[in-house]
């Protein structure tokens, strides 16, 4: 039996206690509510708490568990839920007053599987509105404060959901993704973020951001915990065309940490000369880790991450005044008076680049330029099985430090719209503290190795007990 609070177990803990009848969900999902409680009026991780809902659940997945002769994997574990993902009948905002009110009358296909596997939503996080930015300074609930540093950033968009995550608000979460949304927070706030390859987990039902972009992901507190979620979450989806019809692996079950003879490639240029001292550092220490457990490190070269800042910008712009379109008060939502001051920006720089006589200048140039980028990837993987580099230029930063700064999100995030320009998956792996404050280091794989990535952050995590040192 675990001597930990049940609040800060992970999923594999959880499980094996609920299995055993050490723990009941009832009693687990208490845990966690009370945590929020006492909490979360500091760090402010959700906009919606779910108590009542959540209990009854809890006390379902009890009884399930007593009389089924099988059992769903996650019967019974208490989920964070970014607040773009739409619940039945629960609020949803994605951290907008436009949606304030917003109750919907179905279910995103991630949550749908969250639940047929058993999972207890305690609530709903909060985000940057529309998930436009990376710090949650731009949510209309007020920001999320980092669990390390209360002055500081949990980062965003998914802040809310990291910052759950590392208060121990919850046992695991999810979030999305369009360019380091999972990865920049949970790297500031030092929990396990995945990105899976866009099409990999199903987006239906998610507020859309960038259409060709948002990417549906576990945030966790163990890669175990990952690759269980992952399964559970990932597959085609009808409902969904741009989900890929690629069987789902058992992640779990085919997770290993031998990594002997993988090649792991360093791009020079994801090393930034202009980022934080020390963080450089601490991630090629981490690196060292796998050259000592017979992985070969590669010095590979990758288009400077600067030109993604650029293209990422076009793109993303252009997606969000199409998708943001649809909420003119008429249907569902308050008017359009209700945009907060970066959707009003994002929507009239977008609509600038799709109009006629900029299309073709703008957005059609930045998809020219996303395709470079994709055989830039290509060609490094045929030189390497998976791309090591910081996930961020920067541990969190104060809060206020979004005021004034147009383009605070896209440098926040250099390191990460690239990959995520081209679909790749990737996770951030937390790998000690500067100057007591997270940093993180993110893999990087070609399109649908997930496996790839999960066993090899699997063997780091095995190697460094990084969460017994570090959380």
């Amino acid at each position: 039996m675990s001597n930990k609070p049940l609040n800060e177990l992970s999923v594999k803990e959880a499980q094996t206690m609920l299995a055993d009848g050490t723990v009941s969900s009832v009693e687990l999902t208490r845990s966690c509510l009370e945590t929020i409680e006492a909490k979360d009026p500091e760090i402010h991780a959700f906009v919606t708490v779910l108590a009542d809902d959540a209990m009854d659940a809890a006390k379902r997945a009890d009884q399930v568990r007593k009389t089924a002769k099988t059992v769903p994997p996650l019967l019974g574990i208490p989920f964070a839920v970014k607040d773009n993902f739409l619940t039945k009948g629960a609020r949803t905002t994605a951290s907008s007053k436009v949606l304030d009110n917003y109750y919907p009358q179905y279910s995103a296909t991630v949550i749908e599987k969250l639940e047929a596997s058993g999972g207890v939503i305690l609530g709903k996080t909060n985000m940057d509105a529309w998930a436009h930015g990376s710090s949650t300074e731009t949510s209309d609930y007020g920001p999320t404060h980092n669990p390390w540093d209360t002055s500081r950033l949990a980062g965003g968009s998914s802040g809310g959901s990291a910052a759950a995550l590392a208060a121990a608000e919850t046992i695991a979460a999810v979030g999305t993704e369009t360019a380091g949304s999972i990865r920049q927070p949970s790297s500031w706030c030092g929990t396990i973020g995945f990105k899976p390859t866009y099409g990999r987990v199903s987006r239906y039902g998610v507020v859309a951001m960038g259409s060709s972009l948002d990417s549906p992901g576990p945030m966790t507190k163990s890669v175990e915990d990952t690759a269980l979620i992952l399964g559970v979450i990932a597959g085609h989806d009808a409902r969904d065309a741009t989900t890929a019809p690629v069987p789902v692996p058992d992640y779990l079950g085919d997770l290993q940490n031998d990594i002997h003879n993988l090649k792991i490639g360093l791009p020079k240029e994801y090393f930034m000369t202009d980022s934080q001292p020390g963080v450089n550092e601490m991630v090629k220490k981490a690196a060292a880790v796998y050259e000592n457990l017979g992985a070969q490190l590669v010095e590979v070269s990758l288009l400077d991450p600067k030109y993604s800042i650029a293209d990422y910008t076009i793109v993303q712009r252009s997606e969000v005044s199409s998708n943001l379109a649809r909420y003119t008060g008429v249907r569902y939502g308050n008017d359009r008076c209700y945009f907060g001051d970066e959707a009003k920006r994002r929507i009239m720089l977008g609509t600038y680049a799709l109009s006629s006589g900029y299309y073709d200048a703008y957005y059609k140039k930045a998809q020219a330029v996303r395709m470079l980028m994709k055989r830039d990837f290509d060609r490094v993987f045929e030189q390497v099985d998976l791309i090591l580099s910081p996930t961020t230029p920067s541990t969190a930063l104060p809060l206020g430090a979004t005021h004034g700064q147009a383009m605070f999100g896209e440098l926040a995030d250099v390191l990460a719209e690239a990959s995520s320009l081209t679909g790749h998956p990737a996770i951030n792996m937390p790998v000690g503290l500067l100057q007591g404050l997270p940093v993180g280091m993110q893999l990087i794989g070609n399109h649908f190795a997930e496996q790839k990535i999960l066993n090899a952050a699997y063997a780091y995590e095995q190697a460094t007990n990084w969460r017994e040192n570090t959380l």
